[in-house]
């Protein structure tokens, strides 16, 4: 069995098989692995896609789409020869055209596929994507990937990059430029901050300009040709292939010469390579200054990054490679086919295995871990500190000692890591959060207001396998000792207990000198022998527990309440750690909501819309504290559950993996109701 990726670029299409650890580039062209992104319709209503397509576009031109993932979301239909489609119809074509060759040259259907998407596409384009795939009619298991992980991915393969280190991806393709900062985690890499990107600009820009630059130097000769004429528009489509191969000539020579073949001139138009450059300098600056607030936005400084790895075809211009080491002063990397890093980087990812680099490990710059769990200190301390003064103290001063020092340690609890934590009853925000966003709004600002932000609706994902599928991956080495949470809670429980023990003597004196008086108290209902105590963490059926398991992953969430008010209201109270960032519904991390009973549904139904629609669960993303959902919400994702459940999902909307296997990183509780 093998598995495949597949790169929709706006001017190319590339597809990647993996089979027995080892991917490969599929030759899906007669000329070259790549085909472009075309789709014609003949008169006879025949669909014809790639090579085919093109050749054919040149004498029928009102029957050739190209270049229409720039168009995804928009409404207004593509005509082909009078018949109209949308972006995601042509893209479906390609998709099927594209696995339909695969399999004939591989044999076989493949196991599992994965598309990868630009990483600044919303939930809208997204979802359009998904779309795509079921109308190209797609039966097998298919993950999505954003272009710079599976960059990373490839990188990653060809080059050791040690977990905590930090890449720049620069993607400059043939219609869109698309930049992206990456941590290496133990499973792959996840996205700090926020992808930039630049939505029409590529390749094709270039060889618009290059197109201009031979116009300018043969006069009106263009001009003077008839539309309405095949032979004509034929001759100016050849005229633009010319351009497309003197713009990649230039990689490699200084100057080339452009044959312009039209009916009413013959000539050749030379072009030098400082010439194109001169060209495109002002545009290229403007992918520069992308990358650097890309930079920023996931407050990593240059001197920080592992390597910029250059993808894209365009990327292969020896000005970009300049420029890009000039202006970050860090090693630039760049693939002998950068068309092929972002299809071989998927078909990994498809695969489920992580790449084994050759060679020895190589030492990262200044590029670390961000937020490091520093709980086990002053917070710990301080709450040892109130529980001793708790249990040496008079009985008030013991009580206030303990409160206070509690109240110290879920302080430093708040705040630990530089980053942002969210308790049962407060959200402690900081500056220094990894990801540069700004905190997120208010419940009331969930809801869509436009097509990139249909959050709020995204029903159950098929997970990315990043981990190996079965394989138990290993426990990455945070840098935060293993037991840091378990050993403040425990402290803080000391203190409260302390607490309690204290408050319960004061009580038994005032009692005692009321029965003094004559007076008979009345006994505590609390502390009849016919009281249940509440259970303890250990005595909680499993999926209730808020174990240290849970709490060792980098990202948790443990569910402390639910209450269902007589409105149909719910209100969940919980603590989380994201590792310094801020959760966000829109591209970072957040959570997965949903109802269940425990066990039923799993897991991997609540990670990836992307799934089949039969093996699909429900659930509400959300990113504040608390949870709220409102009577529809409860209704659409909860009904009549006993209990209501949360795991930890990335920007795509995968859940994370959890460090032990599978993806418990959160827990569910009861929910009471009126």
């Amino acid at each position: 069995m093998y598995v495949v990726g597949i790169d929709l670029g706006t001017t190319f299409t590339a597809a990647a098989v993996w089979r027995n650890g080892h991917a490969e580039i599929a030759s899906l062209g007669s000329r070259a692995a790549v085909i472009p992104s075309v789709v014609l319709l003949r008169d006879d209503e025949t669909v014809l896609t790639g090579e085919t397509a093109n050749r054919r576009g040149l004498t029928e031109p009102q029957r050739l789409a190209r270049e229409f993932k720039r168009r995804l979301g928009d409404t207004t239909p593509i005509l082909l020869g009078g018949t109209p489609y949308s972006a995601e119809a042509l893209m479906a074509r390609l998709l099927r055209w594209t696995l339909d060759e695969v399999a004939t040259r591989e044999g076989g259907q493949p196991s599992r596929l994965c598309i990868s998407h630009p990483a600044n596409w919303g939930p809208y384009k997204r979802d359009l994507l998904v779309n795509a795939v079921r109308m190209a009619d797609i039966d097998i298991p298919t993950t999505f990937v954003t272009e710079p992980e599976a960059a990373a991915v490839f990188y990653a393969q060809q080059q050791r990059v040690e977990p905590g280190a930090t890449v720049a991806v620069y993607d400059l393709g043939g219609g869109t430029f698309d930049a992206a900062v990456l941590r290496k985690t133990a499973h792959g890499f996840e996205i700090l901050g926020q992808p930039e990107g630049i939505e029409r600009l590529g390749g094709i820009d270039v060889d618009a300009a290059v197109f201009a630059h031979v116009q300018q130097a043969i006069g009106d000769a263009l001009a003077e040709l008839d539309e309405d004429d095949p032979a004509a528009m034929a001759a100016v489509a050849r005229l633009r292939e010319e351009c497309v191969e003197a713009k990649e000539a230039l990689s490699t020579d200084t100057d080339v010469s452009i044959p312009v073949l039209l009916p009413n001139l013959s000539t050749e138009v030379r072009l030098t390579r400082a010439e194109l450059e001169a060209m495109v300098r002002p545009t290229l600056h403007s992918t520069i200054e992308a990358l650097r607030r890309a930079l920023r936005s996931a407050r990593v400084e240059p001197e920080g990054l592992h390597s910029v790895l250059l993808v894209g075809g365009s990327s292969r211009m020896p000005i970009v490679a300049q420029l890009v080491g000039a202006e970050l002063g860090r090693p630039v990397a760049v693939d002998a086919h950068p068309k092929h890093a972002i299809a071989l980087g998927a078909a990994w990812l498809a695969s489920g295995v992580e790449p084994t680099p050759p060679g020895p490990a190589q030492t990262t710059g200044a590029g670390g871990v961000a937020g490091t769990d520093t709980t086990g200190g002053a917070g710990t301390n301080a709450a040892v500190a109130g529980a001793a003064g708790a249990a040496t103290g008079a009985a008030a001063d013991a009580a206030a000692g303990a409160a206070a020092g509690a109240a110290t340690g879920a302080g430093a609890t708040g705040s630990a890591g530089g980053g942002a934590r969210y308790t049962a009853s407060a959200r402690v925000q900081s500056d220094h959060s990894a990801s540069g966003r700004t905190v997120p709004p208010g419940p009331d600002d969930h809801r869509a207001t436009s097509p990139d932000r249909t959050a709020d609706d995204h029903t159950a994902m098929h997970p990315v396998v990043s981990d190996g599928g079965d394989r138990e991956p290993p426990v990455p080495d945070t840098g935060r000792p293993s037991r840091s949470k378990p050993l403040l809670v425990g402290s803080a429980v000391a203190a409260v207990a302390v607490l309690a023990i204290a408050l319960g003597w004061t009580l038994g004196v005032g009692a005692g000198d009321e029965a003094d008086a004559g007076g008979q108290a009345t006994p505590d209902p609390a502390t009849t022998p016919d009281a249940t105590p509440p259970p303890t963490e250990e005595q909680l059926p499993i999926d209730e527990q808020c174990s240290d398991e849970i709490r060792a992953n980098p990202r948790w969430v443990c569910l402390t309440s639910a209450t269902l008010d007589a409105q149909g209201q719910l209100v969940v109270e919980y603590e989380a750690d994201w590792a310094g960032e801020v959760p966000n519904i829109s591209g970072g991390f957040h959570l997965h909501v949903y109802g269940g009973d425990g066990t039923t549904p799993p897991d991997e139904t609540m990670g990836n819309h992307y799934q089949p629609a039969g093996d699909r669960g429900s659930w509400r993303v959300w990113d504040q504290d608390p949870i709220t959902l409102s009577p529809d919400d409860v209704a659409q994702y909860i009904g009549d559950s006993p209990k209501v459940c949360a795991r930890i999902a990335d920007g795509n909307h995968h859940l994370v993996p959890a460090d032990g296997g599978g993806f418990t990183t959160g827990n569910c509780v009861p929910i009471q109701r009126p």
